[in-house]
């Protein structure tokens, strides 16, 4: 029996009743049988008050928004006849960070990291959906880094950790106990710059949680 065919908002709106968004798009390059992967990430806002009232978050056990992320895209994708993927559980890892960009959605900002059009430098992204089918999806929006006339993220890191050819991450994290550094309390400084990031109503306690992990 041939599979019944979901439109965009067909997934948009499966995807908001878990407080997920759809980041975006591929339909090239993509792993054999799968014709269109949707990658999910937080909707917001609403999401942290969401996933903190989970079970995951409320066991201190550890990797709470993985093993969230785990139980809740696995449930989408077989509610709507799809295969998931996560950016964890590796290695080997899936490329979320070529599929982010083969999205159109997401590009390389003057410091590295990836620039979404919707969440800024507060991209992230809890899994993906694999379709056997082709889905159509909107054009994307041009690189918003391209008309960032001030790029105030090239000069908010305090010791300058995304200024080398590569990320200083332990010159990064020497930093974070140093009194004045408010990255670990709100998110990176360099994240938080970005003007589209100040748009995305990321609340500062999903920020810390990150920043605790990352450390």
């Amino acid at each position: 029996m041939e599979p019944v065919r979901l439109t965009l908002t067909d997934i948009e709106t499966s995807a908001s009743r878990m407080q997920l968004a759809v980041m975006g798009g591929v339909t090239t390059n993509l792993p054999e049988g799968i014709e269109t992967l949707i990658l999910l990430g937080p909707l917001e806002p609403g999401f942290w008050p969401y996933f903190i009232a989970s079970d995951e978050y409320r066991d201190q056990a550890a990797d709470p928004l993985d093993r969230w992320s785990t139980r809740v895209v696995g449930a989408l994708a077989d509610s709507l006849g799809g295969h998931p993927f996560f950016p964890f559980g590796g290695p080997p890892y899936q490329p979320f960070l070529r599929w982010a960009q083969e999205s159109g959605r997401a590009h390389a900002s003057p410091v590295g990291l990836l620039v979404h059009d919707t969440a800024g430098m507060m991209v992230s992204y809890r899994g993906a959906i694999g379709f056997s089918y082709e889905i159509s999806m909107p054009k994307p929006e041009l690189n918003p880094c391209e008309s960032c006339a001030d790029t105030p993220c090239v000069t908010a890191c305090p010791v300058d950790a995304l200024g080398g050819e590569t990320y200083d991450v332990d010159c990064c994290k020497a930093d974070l106990d140093r009194p004045g550094n408010d990255c670990m309390a709100r998110g990176c400084a360099v994240r938080r710059a970005c003007p589209i990031s100040q748009t995305y109503a990321r609340l500062e306690d999903q920020s810390a949680f990150h920043m605790r992990a990352f450390r």
